[in-house]
């Protein structure tokens, strides 16, 4: 096969692969109803001045599937990062028993699985659809080269592949998903 061409689907795979990457990063933060340092990622502190993530001012942990433990390395910020908890709109309860902060995470409702599985979904879905673009930009840059037109079909089909898999990828990852947050 024709450099150029390779160069392309390449590049497709290569921005397909990100997708994949991008769905399964989104879908760690959404919650599937058991406990996990994650559920924190996005809570931001104020600590000397600068605005620092919670991870990089204490240990986080989880004692069992329904607790996250916050271990500050300097006990003087625990109201810090209660309060810091409380306002990131997690619907968290912190609790502060002057050594750590500890968060008792509550069971999801079936109302609330649904929710989630519904914004897993729409994540998945664009996965799909970037995806796709990729596909889309892939197949313009092969009708734009210098080659035969045997070439660009056979081109255009390995593409298409690609792109059949990556999706069915995006399914499977979703499938699973979907059965740990519905799982009570």
């Amino acid at each position: 096969m024709n450099e150029e061409v390779t160069f392309v689907i390449d590049s497709a795979k290569e921005s397909m692969d990100g997708s994949i990457s991008h769905l399964e990063k989104a879908l760690v933060k959404i919650r599937a109803g058991k406990a996990s340092p994650v559920m924190l990622s996005t809570v931001m502190i104020e600590y000397y001045g600068s605005v620092t993530p919670l991870s990089q001012v204490s240990n986080i942990n989880t004692p069992d599937a329904r607790t996250i433990s916050v271990q500050p390395w300097e006990k003087s910020i625990l109201q810090d990062i209660e309060t810091a908890i409380t306002n990131s709109n997690l619907g968290f309860n912190p609790m502060n028993n002057g050594e750590m902060i500890i968060i008792n995470v509550p069971p999801l409702t079936e109302e609330r699985r649904v929710q989630l599985v519904k914004q897993a979904k729409a994540e998945a879905e664009d996965a799909k659809v970037s995806i796709r673009s990729a596909r889309q930009e892939a197949n313009k840059e092969i009708k734009a080269l210098d080659i035969s037109e045997d070439l660009q079909k056979n081109a255009e089909v390995d593409i298409q592949e690609l792109t059949d898999t990556y999706s069915e990828n995006v399914d499977a990852i979703l499938a699973v998903k979907e059965t740990e947050i519905m799982k009570v």
